[in-house]
């Protein structure tokens, strides 16, 4: 059941129940962004969804895996490290500003910091996330058809 946040109490109390992403890691980021070409070669070439949903699985057993689904993407700045680095994630930061929420992968960030953060950061009009059961490990969550 997904859930939706809309306000700073739902923001604690999101991350006090995920506590703060602590020792968790994105597996798997999926963006829709509603243009496409069709078979005849025409393009709509509108962004109308900036749908992007990210899978974090975490070293929890309680809500281990969760799916955040951030609408009216307004960016989104993916800094994965290489091979030779860990890319967990000790710790993450949400804010509300501007209408827009926050999601980066570093804690203790505040409003001001927001503008300069080089890390990972994702920016939304919405958000809303819920707990994936029973999908743990490697195999991919968002797979095709094909």
């Amino acid at each position: 059941m997904w859930k939706a946040i809309t306000n700073h109490d739902d923001i604690l109390q999101f991350m006090e129940q995920v506590c703060h992403f602590h020792d968790s890691c994105i597996k798997e980021i999926y963006y829709l962004s509603g243009a496409y070409v069709t078979d005849h070669l025409s393009m709509f070439p509108i962004n109308n969804c900036r749908i992007l949903r990210v899978v974090i699985q975490r070293q929890n057993k309680k809500d281990a895996m969760i799916e955040m689904e951030f609408r009216g993407l307004k960016g989104l700045r993916l800094y994965p490290l290489d091979e030779s680095f860990t890319c967990e994630i000790s710790d993450a930061t949400m804010i509300m500003k501007d209408e827009s929420i926050y999601w980066c992968d570093c804690g203790g960030l505040s409003e001001s910091d927001i503008d300069h953060y080089t890390g990972t950061m994702i920016c939304a009009s919405k958000l809303r996330w819920r707990s994936i059961e029973n999908h743990m490990g490697k195999e991919a969550f968002y797979h095709s058809d094909v």
